[in-house]
């Protein structure tokens, strides 16, 4: 791509959005962030102020825009699709050569269909509500589905209930976590590449059982906790347990989770007075 082409990226002051901003700017692009807020200027990137939930400001953040790297959503059905129609629509009036998305693996193969599915897994319904809106809008595309992050659902999961006296998880539910540089740099990869469509899974080195990724967590913490573990109800945990949140021939991540624990937890515990 020719450098002055400008790269458009949606949730770039996100946990992943920004390390999509970090290696583009450092690899000499010209990036802008489409942010809800203002931002003061920053060295090599620009900030555009919308709101892609309301239609608000999406044109002007996407003009002279060529690439659109969507990384924005907050994991509900209304408001991730409205999010993807409002992008796409303004991608398609811009001229835009390449849209790129992040969804999870498992979108496209876990039914979030009754209040009982949505209560726990309506983040896999909003990605693939997203999912077909991009692949629909006729602008050229490219998906990347992405397992769990450390630092993301699997830390905020662990996290939150090391709080409790006895940990609840559910039985026979597997993850497959990877590292958000990982996925960034492979978010980058694409988008600098020509549209493919849907794009390889990428997923972490290795598969854990909910009770071991707590357990290593605890230990890193230095918490003991009892784990209870519990059978959820409902057709999506039901895929899950099958393993529809996985991909086993795709884990070309490197990071293991124990490496995460150790360069990013257990020193912020060590720190501590």
């Amino acid at each position: 791509m020719n450098a002055n082409e400008l790269i458009l990226v949606t949730g770039g002051t996100g946990a992943l959005g920004r390390r999509v901003v970090q290696r583009l700017r450092d690899a000499g692009h010209r990036v802008r962030v489409a942010s809800r807020h203002a931002h003061a200027p920053d060295s090599g990137v620009e900030y555009a102020v919308c709101d892609l939930e309301r239609d608000e400001g999406v044109d002007a953040a996407v003009a002279e825009a060529t690439i659109v790297i969507h990384c924005a959503g907050v994991g509900k059905i209304k408001q991730d699709t409205s999010q993807a129609q409002h992008i796409t629509r303004a991608a398609g009036r811009a001229g835009v050569r390449h849209l790129v998305t992040i969804s999870v693996v498992g979108a496209d193969r876990i039914p979030v269909k009754t209040a009982v599915d949505r209560s726990g897994f309506a983040y896999f319904a909003s990605q693939r509500a997203k999912e077909l809106v991009v692949a629909g809008s006729g602008t050229p595309w490219t998906n990347l589905r992405a397992t769990q992050f450390y630092d993301g659902f699997i830390l905020v999961m662990v996290r939150g209930l090391s709080r409790l006296p006895i940990v609840p998880l559910p039985t026979d539910t597997r993850f497959q976590p990877v590292d958000a540089d990982e996925v960034a740099v492979r978010l980058v990869e694409l988008a600098l590449g020509e549209p493919a469509g849907q794009a390889p899974d990428i997923a972490g080195p290795k598969i854990y059982d909910a009770g071991d990724l707590m357990r290593s967590y605890l230990d890193a913490v230095g918490k003991r906790r009892r784990i209870l573990r519990i059978r959820m109800p409902g057709a999506a945990a039901a895929a899950i347990r099958a393993g529809a949140n996985l991909a086993p021939d795709r884990a070309v991540g490197r990071r293991t989770w124990e490496e995460f624990l150790a360069a990013e937890i257990v020193p912020a515990v060590s720190s501590r007075p």
